[in-house]
């Protein structure tokens, strides 16, 4: 198959933030400044909601595994977003620097990423971290390998949850695409006036987050509302993308999120994406679909899907909107 042309993205005004910020500044520059004030998030008298917590020990153990995939299957519907407990034995566009500029408009975000692509194989591109020493290299190819396991295995009890026929959800994401993105968060002079991450949702079947050092700033776009997530010290974040939303014909929710930032200190996470393999479908399984529950959404392939994903700035959740079906000619079609 020959390879997905991605497009070309604008200059970025500066190198990184990290460079930005060697010298005290006092305010932020005109381009990473909101065009609208942050939406608000709970008032302070009320309770946050809890991110709700899946405890794959529970999964796997017969006595509790019923109540505990009826939990994850309420919660992927429900929420999208959910932590996941883990043993203490388990802890073009690529490259580094700023977020993609993919128009004049867009606001930067105030944070810089490493980002490249780890699965398949064949498609890393080594010369990205040419001075990595050996030992973090062989720290992160082991954390890759255990993610990678346990996204299999998470995706296992989804597709059991949703009822899929055996082996429906294992042919698309096994050797899918994977990719890992780094991101540092450097502390903000006028944090309110700026993101760390543009709210979208994630075009991917899963994303797994690990936060680094402590500091929060992610938050979930909830019933309308934005809710801090407060990380349990022994748990992963793990996101329903766009993909599995549309894989469950609905049935579950990809979830807008955003990165705020911090007036003091620096925040750092990791991300790892899950998606289907480059020559998948994506569609409605076809073990959902019948007259009664029709199909929700257009088939496109993973390479379109990627190439017209990265195509545009960040938004929302409007790719997905744009793949509904919305009356019956594009239905049928």
């Amino acid at each position: 198959m020959a390879s997905t042309q991605f497009p070309s993205f604008r200059a970025a005004p500066v190198q990184s933030v990290q460079e930005l910020i060697k010298e005290p500044i006092p305010a932020v520059p005109q381009p990473f400044i909101l065009d609208d004030p942050q939406s608000p998030i709970l008032s302070a008298s009320t309770p946050l909601p809890l991110l709700p917590t899946i405890d794959m020990k529970h999964i796997i153990m017969s006595e509790t595994a019923d109540s505990e995939l009826e939990k994850l299957h309420s919660t992927c519907k429900e929420w999208g977003f959910f932590q996941n407990k883990i043993q203490d034995e388990a802890r073009d566009f690529e490259g580094y620097g700023l977020s993609p500029i993919r128009s004049e408009d867009q606001k930067l975000d105030w944070g810089d990423r490493f980002y490249m692509t780890t699965n398949p194989i064949h498609t890393r591109k080594p010369y990205l971290l040419p001075e990595l020493p050996p030992s973090l290299r062989d720290s992160l190819e082991c954390y890759l390998a255990e993610l990678q396991k346990l996204a299999m295995m998470l995706l296992g009890f989804m597709a059991k949850a949703l009822k899929l026929e055996k082996g429906e959800m294992e042919e698309l994401f096994e050797d899918g695409m994977q990719s890992v993105r780094m991101t540092y968060y450097p502390p903000c002079p006028q944090p309110e006036l700026v993101m760390g991450l543009t709210p979208h949702s994630d075009a991917t079947g899963i994303t797994i987050l690990l936060q680094i050092n402590g500091v929060d700033g992610l938050q979930i776009k909830k019933d309308g509302v934005w809710i801090p997530v407060s990380f349990l010290p022994d748990a992963l974040v793990v996101n329903i993308g766009d993909i599995l939303e549309i894989l469950s014909n609905g049935v579950y929710t990809s979830i807008e999120h955003r990165a705020t930032v911090n007036a003091a200190k620096e925040r750092i996470s990791i991300a790892m994406f899950f998606n289907p393999k480059s020559s998948a479908q994506i569609k409605p399984a076809t073990s959902l679909i019948n007259p009664h529950n029709p199909s929700l959404f257009k088939q496109v392939s993973m390479e379109k899907y990627v190439k017209d994903f990265v195509s545009r700035k960040l938004d929302g959740k409007w790719y997905i909107e744009h793949l509904k079906i919305k009356n019956e000619e594009e239905y049928r079609t």
